[in-house]
């Protein structure tokens, strides 16, 4: 199959356009109170009876006249006859007259002659001769200690809702507090605003659902797609469903596409979007539908789809909702398959677009602004959405630092806080400058403390004890130089440091590190010299380790010893340029069988019930910004450090 390029690429503009001519609205949908919970009302509801439909107390007390207490004080109370009691959920069987009271109950009916109600608290009942309160088969007094007004401590028929009055109207969406009242009023199921289908189609050959087995050897990696669209679509008011890969072939790719555009108002897949010789699947929306808008100017998710897709001309057998057609097209935007455009994506243009059809406003409060911690650089052309996270200097002043590990790295979203725009025309922000920071939704929490480094063990378990921190692993060197660019409260620093540091110790601990080898060592490997000399498949840390520094000094204490070169030494062993990030991520090529030996830690191997030669204790450093001393969370940090 040929390359086909991409077309002219719409502004961003443009593919708003091309999405806003698209039909997603689902129509009317009747749903219990139990499901109305968030809901958009379609229709107003007007109050078909009073709430409450009769007079009713307010307090436990007594219902009376309210003239026959008028004058009544502590020192002079007014003495009433207890005629009856009236309980919240009976028809009362007794009136009140002139001198007397009935004794009632929160929320029972007043009985008639009674215009008031007093507390119990500003009563008491009248002693008998025994020193006993008067029993229910005797004549009963009150003594009330305050004067009231008619009206007093009673809720009148409609006071709260008024039959005919105007209850809740249309576009309202459903909180618990109008569900209640829909519930007073005596409604049991309401119009709504039928929630967008949305139908989710991930490609690609190497795709595995979680849960399943995977085979790193094949490529295959688990779909992080189709579940973050996923939540996505909930959270932006639709209704996702999740249909099975479809793989990279065409002919399975149409037929997933149609049977959801037959059962969905708006498809989205994801990958096989660009304009290689595999990523196929505009061809199938040509031939199969409209295809409004291939590719857009915006970085990432350059490659986007956006178009109509004729539906299979069937709706399934269990299909309950009238107000879908059961043949014609469906919307469909195809997002790129990197986990960071796709969302980017999705967030951008395709996420109002179904709130608008949800009936939903655009989230409020859902912005801040900041000064960038470091300068960004962009690209002219294409507008660029940068993940950032958020975080405070000493003064409380919000500082925005960009969090970009590439568009396949599920973390640049995780670690993130919300995302920075930068214009078509313009090449880079400044440090210092002041920006918008569009978050990921209004109850987004910027971390009490952030931390950058080497990533530990011990230093995970530490974190956990603190309340909401953040801490990006990115290695020792670059942990510093983040340090020096003052955007963490502190880094963390294993092995030996190669320059000074302007920085405050906040804490020091050390950790035994050597190699991990298979269990029960079967190549004997008892050092470094041994990685030298044996036909050993070895896995390293990438260079910005501390493990790797305190084993490339192994190494030249070696060739020292040795009178040898550095540079021979570090040739004569097989992948020692092969750098892992993680402190595990080495070990797990020894279970994989694809390594006889890692550099890692103790606890690494006695976890994974690996084999391990020491090497010996290496320092960990924990460094605090001089300049965040004060703040809270660097304050618990160390307090931690010294327990």
């Amino acid at each position: 199959m040929d390359r086909t390029e991409f077309r002219d690429l719409a502004s961003p503009a443009e593919a708003r356009e091309a999405i806003d001519s698209l039909s997603l609205e689902g129509g009317i949908e009747r749903v219990s109170l139990e499901e109305a919970r968030g809901r958009v009302l379609l229709a107003r509801i007007d109050a078909e009876l009073d709430v409450p439909g009769f007079d009713r107390s307010s307090l436990d007390g007594y219902a009376l006249r309210a003239r026959d207490t008028f004058g009544a004080d502590e020192g002079d109370p007014a003495r009433l006859s207890v005629v009856g009691t009236v309980h919240a959920g009976e028809e009362p069987n007794v009136s009140v007259g002139e001198g007397e009271a009935v004794e009632i109950s929160t929320g029972a009916v007043m009985p008639d002659g009674a215009d008031a109600m007093v507390p119990v608290e500003r009563t008491n009942e009248e002693v008998g001769d025994a020193g006993s309160v008067a029993d229910e088969s005797s004549d009963r007094n009150v003594l009330v200690r305050t004067s009231v007004a008619p009206g007093d401590n009673v809720m009148f028929a409609g006071a709260d809702v008024a039959a005919g009055e105007r209850a809740i109207g249309p576009g309202t969406r459903l909180t618990p507090r109008d569900v209640g009242l829909l519930s007073a009023l005596g409604r049991e199921e309401v119009p709504v605003r039928s929630k967008p289908r949305v139908g989710i189609v991930s490609t690609g050959d190497e795709l595995v659902r979680p849960g399943e087995p995977i085979e790193s050897a094949r490529g295959e990696i688990y779909d992080v797609n189709s579940y973050t669209v996923a939540a996505g679509v909930e959270d932006a008011g639709g209704e996702p469903v999740l249909y099975p890969h479809a793989g990279d072939d065409p002919a399975e790719m149409e037929r997933v596409l149609r049977e959801a555009a037959a059962e969905c108002d708006l498809v989205l897949s994801s990958g096989s979007t660009s304009a290689s010789t595999v990523d196929v699947i505009y061809r199938v929306i040509e031939e199969q539908g409209e295809l409004l808008v291939h590719g857009v100017g915006v970085k990432p998710g350059k490659p986007m789809l956006v178009g109509r897709l004729e539906d299979a001309g069937s709706r399934p057998d269990d299909a309950t909702d009238d107000s879908r057609p059961s043949a014609g097209e469906s919307a469909y935007v195809g997002l790129p398959g990197y986990p960071v455009s796709a969302m980017m994506v999705f967030r951008t243009f395709v996420a109002p677009a179904i709130r608008e059809a949800a009936g939903l406003p655009e989230p409020a409060g859902a912005t801040l602004s900041g000064s960038m911690a470091t300068e960004v650089r962009s690209e002219q052309g294409r507008l660029r959405l940068v993940p950032v996270g958020v975080t405070t200097d000493g003064d409380g002043e919000r500082l925005v630092y960009p969090v970009d590990k590439g568009s396949g790295a599920t973390t640049s979203l995780s670690e993130a806080d919300g995302v920075v725009e930068i214009s078509a025309e313009t090449d880079y922000l400044n440090a210092g400058e002041r920006v918008e920071v569009q978050l990921f939704s209004p109850d987004v929490r910027p971390p009490t403390l952030l931390g950058v480094g080497e990533d530990d063990p011990a230093l995970n378990r530490l974190l956990d004890g603190l309340e909401h921190p953040r801490y990006l692993s990115v290695g020792t060197q670059p942990g510093l130089r983040r340090l020096r660019d003052g955007v963490p409260d502190f880094a963390v620093a294993s092995g030996p440091l190669e320059r000074d540091v302007d920085a405050t110790e906040l804490g020091r601990y050390t950790r035994e590190w050597g190699l991990i080898v298979q269990p029960g060592n079967p190549r004997e490997i008892e050092g470094v010299s041994d990685l030298v000399a044996g036909d050993h498949r070895f896995v390293n840390r990438t260079p910005d380790s501390g493990l790797r520094t305190s084993l490339e000094r192994e190494v030249d204490e070696l060739a020292d010893e040795r009178d040898a070169s550095r540079a021979d030494l570090i040739e004569a062993i097989e992948g020692f340029d092969l750098g892992l990030r993680a402190h595990e991520s080495p070990a797990r090529r020894l279970i994989d069988g694809s390594a006889d030996a890692a550099v890692g830690l103790r606890e690494t191997a006695d976890r994974l019930d690996l084999g391990f030669v020491s090497l010996g204790e290496q320092p960990v450093r924990v460094l605090g910004n001089s300049d965040r001393l004060e703040k809270l969370g660097v304050r618990e940090l160390a307090d931690r450090l010294t327990e």
